[in-house]
């Protein structure tokens, strides 16, 4: 499933291919997404998209009478053609754009959405009450440490809680706890401020590595130009049981969490 560096990664890719481009026509071949797409959608043709956002895993595309959601889902992506071949049965939506490029909405399992938004998209029912950004200037340790105290839940799900901060989804959690030398099921309220103030500190930076090399190469998941991610290469538990640590030399273990499977080193990890 594509996460926020893999989302963010598509957003600068179409950015360039969108922004302050006229559309010149929408065409919706399927509208049984995730939540019907809404018919406002096809009468968007000769709007101006202003800018291309992110909030949490969502596109915000900025237009003249109000925004476009999109959301990947589980298998969603965008390519941009100049000469598109004909759609295929899984290309659901294009946008095409009045200086040539069209942008292909692709979405196997039909997981992704599609909404309209008249307002201001940040108080959409998607989007309003959503935690902070990883990569902003509200989100940092004792942000953590207050939403957690008298939270029994572990921690992993703690972070991965849309509501405490967007983001983070399972591969970084581990990744970051590890970083972090936190173990995954240590109830979130039994945590220091200070190990808090690292956590939120190696969240930030898998966060940000992933994002500078396109996300995680998942198996579904390109970004604008077809390419996988790579930041898989760089794992440094997830994904690994049974293999070394890459700190202490034991061996990697799996667990369930949140029905989530959950890397960690049971030596480094505390």
């Amino acid at each position: 499933m594509p996460e926020l560096p893999e989302v963010e990664t598509t957003r600068r890719g179409l950015a360039p291919l969108v922004e302050r481009e006229r559309i010149a026509a929408i065409t919706v071949r399927q509208r049984g997404l995730r939540w019907p797409v809404p018919i406002e959608v096809d009468g968007l043709g000769g709007e101006v998209i202003h800018a291309l956002e992110r909030r949490a895993k969502w596109l915000i595309w900025h237009l003249d009478s109000g925004c476009l959601l999109w959301h990947l889902g589980m298998s969603g992506s965008f390519r941009g053609w100049l000469d598109a071949p004909a759609p295929g049965p899984h290309d659901h939506v294009d946008v095409q754009m009045a200086g040539g490029y069209l942008v292909r909405y692709t979405d196997p399992r039909r997981f992704g959405a599609l909404l309209y938004c008249a307002g201001s998209p940040l108080e959409h029912p998607r989007l309003a009450g959503l935690g902070p950004e990883p990569l902003g200037d509200r989100f940092d340790g004792d942000h953590l440490w207050q939403r957690s105290r008298g939270r029994r839940a572990p921690v992993k799900s703690f972070i991965m809680d849309s509501r405490i901060v967007v983001g983070v989804g399972n591969i970084y959690a581990s990744e970051a706890l590890f970083d972090a030398g936190i173990h995954p099921t240590r109830p979130a309220g039994r945590i220091s401020r200070e190990r808090y103030h690292r956590l939120a500190g190696t969240i930030r930076a898998t966060l940000a590595a992933a994002i500078e090399v396109g996300g995680t190469s998942l198996r579904d998941f390109t970004v604008g130009d077809g390419t996988p991610g790579y930041f898989g290469q760089s794992l440094k538990v997830y994904g690994r049981e049974g293999q070394p640590c890459p700190g202490c030399g034991a061996a990697v273990r799996r667990k369930v969490v949140g029905q989530r499977s959950t890397f960690y080193c049971p030596v480094c990890q505390t």
